[in-house]
């Protein structure tokens, strides 16, 4: 059974109908369930093929042979260069007869090995060939992105624009891990669900590895902090797989795993000592793409001063909890959860969560058909008063009306003192000084367990709860 996924789903068969050639690119993270939506979709394929990790040419083709010998070419020999094993793969399809034809190529870059020419080879099969077809439809599969990219999406050579259509799997939603924890056989209530989510994000896989039998805290234990967990070196694992040469990626992550508020491009260049060339870009954009970072404008900085957040809740765990620990009990989890450590984390984490489910809380405040523009805000004041301030989130709206959000996670709802009433008020009129918006300026408050109820409770304009975040 498929949990969410239904817009791609849809893509997927509108394209098996649509009776024209069809080349479809599926790509996202490890474990975000690539090979399974395409398998789940379709069912059975013309041709199905993987690639193999960390062989090279002479082996690919081997395997790419039998795979042909096993789905109906005859004796299949190990083909000399990739252009003839396509070669073979047009003879297999045409002996298939009439009907639509999918061919599935899953984990493509493994195939693509140093000067084997495979992009050109896969280039000539489609523009030669298939394209030409309308029975073909050819969906590629590749968890290595900056590959699916580079190669396929952003190509400028034969490839340009030749993709018929194109499918990121996102991380699942909040909503989305709840109908797979209940699918699975698991029983947790919707807090539970958010540290999990704070821990792993929306990965599928990971949240399959939860064991019924035994809770959440240990669960997480079990998987990433006892001898040989599951996921205790997937960091390492995850990079690998997304990214070729992956160092210049982990050191923008992990700059930007120290600050709060994100980086700019100056920023990140000072903290990696890396040079700001066309390389950054890219690795900013795919991280960017697979959904590690957020890139957004603060009001009045140029378009080249962006800034850069790291949102990705699996790694800042990570950062948090294990990188660079060589010696974390078994039970870590389980005996940390009462510690000052633990507490801010779930605060930040908590901020990320709430910026991953931005349709929720947009839903929640009525204006899911306004257009809008999304951004966290920081002033800092070097004067005298050295008064700043710093918003999690602003929705600036074309209804003429900012909400500025806080986000708080608190087991129980959320007490406005006089103190921090103050410190809302100031960064509100921080905000319209140095902005010189002439909007209305709304206080919103995203709080797992809303407010509770006293006298600076009115001086907030909207609400969103957790279970706002759930319809997300």
């Amino acid at each position: 059974m498929i949990i969410g996924r239904e817009v791609e789903l849809a893509k997927l068969k509108s394209a098996e109908n649509s009776g024209k050639a069809e080349f479809i690119a599926v790509y996202g993270r490890r474990r975000i369930g690539k090979t399974f939506l395409v398998r789940q979709a379709f069912g059975s394929f013309a041709f199905e093929h993987t690639g193999i990790r960390k062989r090279g040419t002479a082996k690919q083709l081997e395997e790419f042979a039998k795979s042909l010998s096993a789905q109906g070419y005859p004796r299949c020999r190990r083909p000399s260069d990739w252009y003839e094993a396509f070669d073979f793969l047009k003879e297999l399809l045409l002996g298939k007869g009439v009907g639509r034809k999918i061919i599935f190529l899953d984990e493509c870059p493994w195939m693509d090995t140093p000067k084997s020419d495979f992009v050109g080879a896969l280039d000539h099969f489609w523009n030669g060939w298939a394209s030409a077809r309308n029975d073909i439809m050819l969906v590629i599969c590749g968890s290595a992105t900056s590959w699916v990219i580079e190669k396929i999406i952003d190509d400028y050579g034969g490839l340009h624009n030749r993709l018929t259509r194109q499918i990121y799997l996102r991380p699942f939603t909040l909503a989305e891990c709840e109908a797979l924890v209940r699918a699975n056989g698991q029983v947790m209530n919707r807090d539970q669900i958010l540290e999990g989510y704070m821990v792993m994000g929306g990965v599928p896989y990971y949240w399959d590895l939860l064991r019924t039998d035994i809770s959440l805290v240990q669960n997480i234990d079990e998987l990433f902090f006892a001898p040989h967990g599951e996921l205790s070196d997937e960091f390492d694992h995850l990079f690998l797989a997304l990214f070729r040469k992956p160092k210049l990626y982990i050191s923008v992550i992990r700059a930007l795993g120290t600050k709060k508020c994100g980086m700019t491009r100056n920023e990140i260049i000072a903290a990696t000592r890396t040079k700001g060339n066309g390389r950054l870009s890219r690795v900013l954009k795919e991280l960017a793409q697979c959904d590690f970072i957020r890139a957004y404008a603060e009001p009045g900085r140029r378009k080249r001063d962006l800034v850069y957040q790291l949102i990705d809740n699996y790694v800042l765990f990570y950062f948090r909890f294990i990188d660079g620990e060589t010696n974390l009990m078994p039970n870590f989890w389980s005996v940390s959860q009462t510690t000052q450590a633990v507490r801010i984390w779930c605060g930040l984490a908590f901020e990320r969560v709430a910026l991953q489910h931005l349709e929720a809380i947009k839903r929640k405040l009525g204006i899911s058909g306004v257009v809008t523009r999304t951004y966290g805000w920081r002033f800092r004041d070097d004067g005298k008063d050295g008064d700043g301030a710093q918003i999690d989130l602003v929705i600036e709206r074309d209804d003429k009306v900012v909400n500025l959000c806080e986000m708080k996670y608190t087991a129980g709802p959320f007490a406005i003192t006089d103190e921090y009433d103050r410190r809302l008020k100031i960064k509100r009129e921080v905000y319209a000084e140095q902005t010189g918006t002439s909007d209305a300026i709304h206080l919103t408050m995203v709080s797992a367990h809303g407010l509770k109820a006293n006298a600076n409770a009115s001086d907030v304009q909207s609400v969103v709860t957790l279970d706002d975040l759930f319809k997300g």
